[in-house]
């Protein structure tokens, strides 16, 4: 089993989320986030003074998923969270050694 972790623009998620169904992914979590990679933010102008932003907002998804379904879910991220720009995100992905269903006690691949 493997952990997936997506920051991703927040104008893509429904796109993500619908494709993501698409290939039979069954939950994800989404937590609103703030960061900065090579974007590095930009300046805003805002009731005439010009400031800063150096963390941007960002979305960030966690899905936990078998080890043979990874490759589709990044496959499916990649195609629907990118614009080609700076900013559209990253993927991380590592191992998730248990899982457990608080409800029924199911384990592992049965809790997913």
């Amino acid at each position: 089993m493997k952990m997936i972790s997506a920051i991703i623009k927040p104008f893509k998620l429904d796109d993500v989320r619908d494709a993501l169904e698409a290939v039979g992914v069954r939950g994800i979590t989404v937590t609103e986030v703030k960061g900065f990679g090579r974007q590095k933010g930009h300046t805003e102008l805002y009731r005439g003074a010009e400031y800063v932003v150096d963390f941007l907002p960002k979305l960030k998804l966690e899905i936990a998923a078998p080890s043979d379904q990874v490759e589709t879910i990044v496959e499916t991220l990649v195609e629907t969270a990118s614009n080609n720009k700076v900013g559209d995100g990253k993927i991380f992905i590592y191992d998730l050694e248990q899982v457990i269903r608080i409800r029924t006690g199911e384990t592992d691949q049965d809790a997913l």
